[in-house]
């Protein structure tokens, strides 16, 4: 193999390969909305309940550099919603959450409705307009669930 043909399997090799990553970052970020219908309890989250619209579980680590603006982000998004409550669970010692919600990365964010059910899920740092569109969609007048 000459070192054009190397250089140029190297250069195909690597564009592939930034091509699987931005598409892989693009999933993550985008909401997920078709989820197992499971009824989250506040108390196994260590919370003393929900929201009574809606609640924005974020799922953090203590080395999570993006979390605390993740946390500063919902927190503001539910004080500015009446009825949306912000929990945030640190998974650092709660490995047994992390397995049970399948997260991979952190931060992940769900949105419960009042019930309790996991409407959306976000890995990565969530989009603030995509989250304020999902709580639009939290009040009664979604069928897609």
């Amino acid at each position: 193999m000459t070192l054009i043909n190397a250089l140029v399997v190297l250069a195909v090799l690597l564009v592939v390969t930034v091509a699987i990553g931005a598409c892989l970052q693009w999933r993550q970020r985008t909401p997920q909305r078709h989820l197992p219908h499971e009824v989250v309890d506040a108390q196994r989250l260590g919370a003393d309940g929900l929201g009574e619209t809606a609640t924005l579980l974020q799922f953090s680590t203590e080395i999570c550099s993006r979390c605390p603006g993740v946390h500063r982000q919902l927190a503001a998004v539910a004080a500015a919603h009446e009825g949306v409550r912000h929990l945030d669970v640190d998974l650092t010692h709660r490995p047994d959450l992390a397995r049970h919600f399948h997260v991979m990365q952190t931060p992940t964010t769900l949105i419960l409705d009042r019930h309790g059910v996991i409407r959306t899920r976000f890995g990565g740092v969530p989009n603030p307009d995509v989250i304020e569109l999902e709580l639009a969609g939290l009040d009664g007048s979604r069928s897609d669930v």
